[in-house]
């Protein structure tokens, strides 16, 4: 069925893969303290007599963290149903390649962590810190749809988790610029690591309309299970790693931004298409554009005009993106964008970087007070007279580099081209590798089809009407379908 790579071939390697999963999980990582039993931390065994904060609380993150694990599984696995002959890869493969990756990243994280002699701890910030990452290769999965194996997504998506870790750190570590709900260094890093893997795909052939790419009415209507419910939860992907005011302010930011892109965007959907009818395609993505584009300034002050203003700019160029910057990308530079995600990750993800660099530069202590020092970390005066008066209030703010406003918001830019430069090379570095042959190739004629991988119902019942001769078949209802 695939080229190159038999069928048995490929689920060998997938049971290999996850032999090495566990081996390498068993060997570096262990219960951090919060988990740990010998420690005696176990929140369920802390006396009545002792007051414990919220902020304290292990727990306190794991309904944001459900939030997001609603998101990965659900929002991406069927925002990605609308293919009328792919719904059954679009959210069987996004829940196994997301089971896949989740372990993936929490070994990468842990590389980062784990110390001489000691393993790296687990925790729910761990586990919150994969689901975020694992976004990452979903979204270059957008790109790509249809059109390869599906150990061609698992191993797509274990390098670009190596590469998203080191852009991360990079991005986070060295660069000290912010981004709290990851918009530059998760969304526009899997878009375009996603665009430059389709790039080189596409070299093969040029990537023309498919018999089996259109949507039908019921995929339309499963695509939108997708869009509601990474609308619904989207606040708590942007704010799930943050605390105290920053958390309130990136939820209340987010749901300003997302609800004005989802009005402006059916707006602009009804403007530019036919008789001014709204367009599926932009209500299921460009309705969430907003989500993204508020993402890297999230937790920053940028007042409630801001973010509607931010939200309602994302979804006119995300309309205006699937309706004239898609099909010209295709023809001109021969890259194939299945879901779009250039529309709803890449060009928002950008936006949001550039407004977080300009909320960066407008940052000042009489706006935020001391917690421009907890917020902008490389901002914090290095001076201990200057850091003793902080700590006074009791902060907890460590020595900064002395960063001013503007200087913060050039390592913001200097952060997104970096990005921007990794996931590219990377991404068409990955897509040589796809190309090999390694993994199997999907031909022409296989392509936006769940025939190739999936057992289907009725397929099944044609070949026992063959096998029978029976002419009756037709009468009787699989109960599958009842």
């Amino acid at each position: 069925m695939f080229s190159a790579v038999t069928e048995k071939q490929q689920v060998l390697v997938l049971f290999l893969l996850e032999i090495i999963l566990i081996a390498l999980i068993g060997a570096m990582m262990t219960y951090g303290p919060e988990a740990n039993a010998n420690l005696l931390k176990n929140h369920t065994r802390i006396k009545s007599t002792q007051i414990k904060s919220p902020e304290d609380d292990p727990l306190r993150i794991y309904p944001m963290y459900q939030d997001v694990h609603v998101m990965i599984f659900i929002g991406f696995g069927f925002l990605m149903t609308f293919l009328k002959r792919y719904s059954q890869s679009a959210v069987g493969l996004t829940f196994l390649v997301g089971a896949i990756l989740i372990q993936v990243a929490l070994i990468c994280d842990g590389i980062l962590n784990v110390k001489l002699g000691n393993k790296a701890y687990l925790s729910l910030e761990s586990l919150l810190s994969a689901d975020v990452a694992v976004a990452t290769p979903l979204i270059s999965m957008g790109a790509v749809l249809g059109k390869v194996t599906y150990m061609q997504l698992v191993f797509m998506g274990i390098m670009e988790l190596i590469m998203f870790t080191i852009n991360k750190y990079v991005g986070e570590q060295l660069f000290m610029a912010v981004d709290a709900g990851d918009s530059m260094f998760v969304h526009v890093f899997g878009a375009y690591f996603g665009l430059a893997i389709s790039f080189v795909l596409g070299m093969k052939e040029n990537p023309n309309e498919h018999k089996l790419e259109g949507s039908s009415y019921q995929s339309d209507v499963f695509a939108m299970i997708g869009t509601v419910f990474l609308w619904l939860f989207w606040p708590s992907f942007n704010a799930a790693a943050l605390t105290g005011d920053d958390q309130q302010r990136a939820v209340i930011n987010t749901l300003l931004s997302i609800s004005a892109s989802c009005v402006v965007a059916f707006a602009v959907s009804a403007l530019v298409s036919k008789d001014n009818k709204f367009n599926m395609v932009h209500v299921q993505n460009s309705t969430l554009a907003g989500g993204v584009a508020i993402g890297t300034a999230a937790g920053m002050m940028c007042e409630p005009l801001g973010a509607l203003v931010i939200g309602a700019i994302s979804g006119v160029i995300s309309v205006l993106g699937y309706k004239y910057l898609t099909p010209f990308i295709q023809k001109r530079l021969r890259i194939h964008d299945t879901c779009g995600v250039h529309n709803l990750h890449g060009m928002p993800g950008v936006l949001a970087a550039i407004f977080g660099a300009l909320m960066s530069g407008l940052a000042t202590e009489a706006t935020y007070d001391y917690s421009l020092y907890e917020i902008f970390p490389a901002r914090a005066p290095s001076k201990v007279s200057k850091l003793s008066e902080i700590r006074d209030y009791n902060y907890g703010i460590s020595a900064g580099l002395d960063r001013t406003a503007y200087q913060q918001a050039g390592y913001q830019l200097l952060a997104l081209a970096v990005t921007l430069g990794i996931s590219i090379v990377s991404g068409l570095i990955t897509g040589l590798f796809l190309r090999t042959m390694m993994c199997g190739w999907i031909t022409e004629d296989q392509k936006f089809d769940d025939g190739v991988v999936w057992e289907l119902e009725e397929e099944s019942q044609i070949e026992v009407g063959k096998d029978r001769n029976d002419t009756r078949l037709n009468e009787h209802i699989a109960m599958g379908n009842i």
